[in-house]
Formats: C-alpha cells, structure tokens, sequence
C-alpha cells in the first residue's frame, strides 16, 4: 500500500474513534424512555428536561404553577420535542400522585425520574438559622444537600437488586434565578469567578448533559454517586 493510501486509511479509522468516543454516530440514546422531571419549568430543570427530550425521551415537567407549565410545555412541544406537563408541588403528597398517574397513563410506565426540585428559604450564618427554618426541613440549603449525598448511597443499595440505580447531581454555582443572590451584581459575579478554576459562572445547560449521560445505557455500572458540576470549584464530594 502506498504511503498516502496507508496514511488516509489511519485518518479515516482515527476519525471513526473520535465520532464514537464523542456519540456523534449515536443518536436518540433515550429513545422510548419516560422521563419525570420535578421542577422542570425553568432553570436546571427546564435545561435538563429539554435534553432528556432531545435524546429522545418522552418529558412530563412539572412545577407548582399552571402558567409554568404551560409556557414550558408550548416552548418544548414548539422545538418538535415529546413533552406533557402538571402541576407538582413536591411537599404535596396528591400532586405526586398524580404527576406519576400522567405518567403512566400518558406512556405506560416511568423510566427516569429526575428529583430537581429544591428551596432555599435562609441566606446567612447557621448559627443564625431560627428553629422555625429548620423544623421546614429545607434549610440550611447546604446542610439538606448533604443529607441528600447519604440518601443517594442508601437508595442505590436498597434499589439496586430491583435494577433500579440511584445518582446524584451537585451543581455548583450555576447561573439561574435560584442563585441569583450570589451574581445578581457585576461585583459580586466577578467575585463569584475568581473562586472558580473556569473562570466562569455555570449556565443551566452545563448540568442538563451529565444528567443524560447518568440516565443512559452508557452509565449501567454506575451507581450511588455524586457528580460535581462546578467549574473547579474545590470539593471534598
């Protein structure tokens, strides 16, 4: 073989690897599946319930009011994505029955389940945290996600033998309405980034990719743990 048939051969092989590596000759590896996504009209959750969609699943979103969720569902449905929506205030236990009943009766069943939803009713010292705050059982926000990484290790062991696996996502400072105390000015944003080994703030769309992955074939052999999305930020997750 002559040495530039030998070198286009390798080009063209070297080309297959990077596409497979990088999923661009897989598509749709969600196809078919049924996905509830809590919280998922704007932000994180609306960012993770468009790709979810987009990979090929069938999206009901939720969140706690009506206009949220029609606005989210007209959005995705307008991109050519298979997507429904409810009404689901989390703490409500009737609306969490019947965010699964649409489910299934819309689709037949539920593959993927995406718990986003999250409230942050105190900014400030835990020492200042009053009794009122803590008997909400949200706050603080930082102590809740904590317990929220204990809870991922337990599920996963418990639901493991039913074929079911349990991860968790740990955003870090990602730029949404949610967090808009910490960037909501140019000095505190700038502050914010120097924290930051990417020295920028997170966008929603950041988090929706690894999420996919975790609900994915590609991720089988994984279960009970945390990914950290948070542009370096040091962690002992």
């Amino acid at each position: 073989m002559h040495k530039a048939g030998l070198l286009g051969l390798c080009a063209r092989a070297w080309n297959s690897v990077r596409m497979a590596s990088s999923g661009m000759t897989r598509r749709d590896p969600l196809a078919n599946k049924v996905a509830l996504v809590t919280a998922s009209t704007d932000g994180i959750g609306f960012a993770i319930a468009r790709r979810l969609a987009q990979d090929g699943a069938h999206v009901v979103v939720s969140s706690r009011k009506q206009q949220n969720v029609d606005q989210a569902v007209a959005t995705l449905q307008g991109e050519g994505l298979s997507v429904t929506g409810t009404v689901c205030h989390v703490g409500k236990a009737e609306d969490r029955e019947r965010l699964v009943a649409t489910a299934v009766k819309l689709h037949g069943g539920i593959d993927i389940l995406v718990s986003n939803a999250a409230v942050n009713p105190f900014f400030g010292s835990i020492m200042d945290v009053t009794e009122e705050v803590w008997d909400k059982g949200f706050s603080p926000y930082n102590v809740s996600k904590t317990a929220l990484l204990g809870l991922t290790k337990t599920l996963a062991i418990e639901l493991a033998p039913r074929n079911i696996r349990v991860n968790c996502l740990a955003p870090g400072l990602i730029k949404t309405s949610f967090s808009r105390m910490l960037w909501m000015d140019k000095e505190k944003e700038e502050s914010m980034k120097e924290t930051l080994r990417i020295r920028r703030l997170g966008e929603p769309e950041d988090c929706a990719g690894i999420v996919s992955f975790l609900c994915s074939e590609d991720a089988s052999y994984i279960t009970g743990e945390t990914v950290v999305v948070g542009g370096g930020t040091p962690s002992r997750l």
